[in-house]
């Protein structure tokens, strides 16, 4: 299969140029276009299509798509000259245009890019699509909304995901570690709170509000499930790398509705993030054992597996091998998951999925 190379050059040129002209109206329908047209790049991947080629392809739809979002609120004109805002509004079912007629309304200029904000708007049919006509809005204050109505989420109940965790650190004999995990999450309430609202990843697994606790809480499972068969295991040390392998995600990625690396995230990444806060930590539990202390370190500096995926160091424990297996197993079964259910009804090959390694497409039934 051959690129049709003026065709698509032509399209990604089109695109560019609309974002570079500012034409508001051409950027909206983009929106709706920019999706699908990452889509048929990505599915083209494995196939018989020049692989440099198609990353610069890849490059410009992904640098089309950056440049949108940054555009989320910006000022425009009438065909008569009289200036009006432009807004994408977002909730997790998806956006929708919205257009301020009169930029002198009360609350126009006191919210920013993804803040929240209450509106009074008419709804209106422009080129086959709703959109907004706002005649009031402000931003939202503390308490008006909950967050979780506007962002993508777990599908389990996070409450009782955490009362699953909690109930796997009570089962944590060792009391050095019991009293390790119990000051992140029993008694640090702020980090609490985050934990359960973070998520697991900015795109590849896990990446909505939530999937970092549903994803601990899996990997735990595995290894008690490990720590049940293999007799061989410290399940107490296990169980704790388990629960704590991924704690640097809190200060790797932002909260939502940004979701994006920090310069922490992007210096040091949340293995050792993860690593210097257990450490940090460790110091102000008295008589923490040096032993003890050393061997969890190295789970969770060891859990990626391979140098090559960011581990500083390979599995030399039998409990990094374990945890590696089974952070590798959830993470990659998620991956399928969200790529099959991306799929929709599709009952064929879904296309070449690089952060597998494959073609995947759904068991027949």
């Amino acid at each position: 299969m051959k690129v049709n190379n003026a065709v698509i050059t032509a399209r990604v040129a089109h695109y560019l140029g609309c974002l570079q002209a500012n034409n508001n109206e051409d950027l909206y329908m983009m929106l709706d276009n920019i999706a699908e047209m990452k889509r048929f790049f990505i599915s083209l991947q494995g196939r018989d299509v020049d692989a440099n080629e198609l990353l610069g392809y890849l490059g410009y739809v992904q640098y089309i798509e950056d440049a949108l979002k940054e555009l989320m609120y910006d000022e425009t004109a009438t065909k008569n000259g009289k200036e009006y805002g432009n807004l994408v509004l977002q909730d997790k079912t998806g956006t929708i245009d919205a257009k301020i007629w009169d930029l002198n309304s009360p609350g126009v200029g006191d919210f920013d890019t993804m803040d929240y904000v209450c509106i009074e708007a008419d709804v209106t049919l422009f080129q086959n699509s709703n959109q907004l006509n706002v005649r009031r809005i402000r931003k939202a204050g503390e308490g008006e909304y909950i967050e979780s109505d506007y962002l993508p989420v777990s599908k389990r109940d996070i409450g009782k995901m955490y009362e699953e965790l909690l109930a796997f650190i009570k089962s944590v004999k060792n009391p050095y570690l019991n009293r390790l995990l119990s000051s992140f999450f029993v008694d640090d309430a702020a980090f609490a709170k985050a934990f359960q609202f973070h998520s697991a990843a900015k795109t590849v697994h896990h990446g909505f509000v939530g999937g970092l606790l549903e994803h601990t809480l899996s990997v735990t499972k595995l290894c008690d499930y490990y720590a049940g068969y293999y007799k061989e295991l410290n399940r107490d040390l296990l169980i704790t790398a388990a629960i704590f392998h991924d704690i640097g995600k809190t200060k790797e990625l932002s909260r939502f509705p940004e979701n994006d690396y920090t310069d922490d995230g992007q210096l040091l990444g949340h293995i050792i993030i993860g690593t210097e806060m257990i450490s940090d930590r460790m110091k102000e539990i008295e008589g923490f054992p040096a032993s003890i202390a050393v061997e969890l370190k190295h789970c969770i500096l060891a859990h990626h597996g391979e140098l090559e995926y960011g581990s500083p160091k390979k599995p030399a424990l039998l409990e990094a091998l374990a945890l590696n297996f089974a952070d590798t197993t959830d993470a990659k079964m998620e991956t399928m998951i969200e790529a099959l259910n991306a799929g929709g009804e599709i009952k064929g090959w879904l296309g070449f999925n690089r952060f597998l390694d494959s073609n995947i497409r759904r068991t027949t039934e």
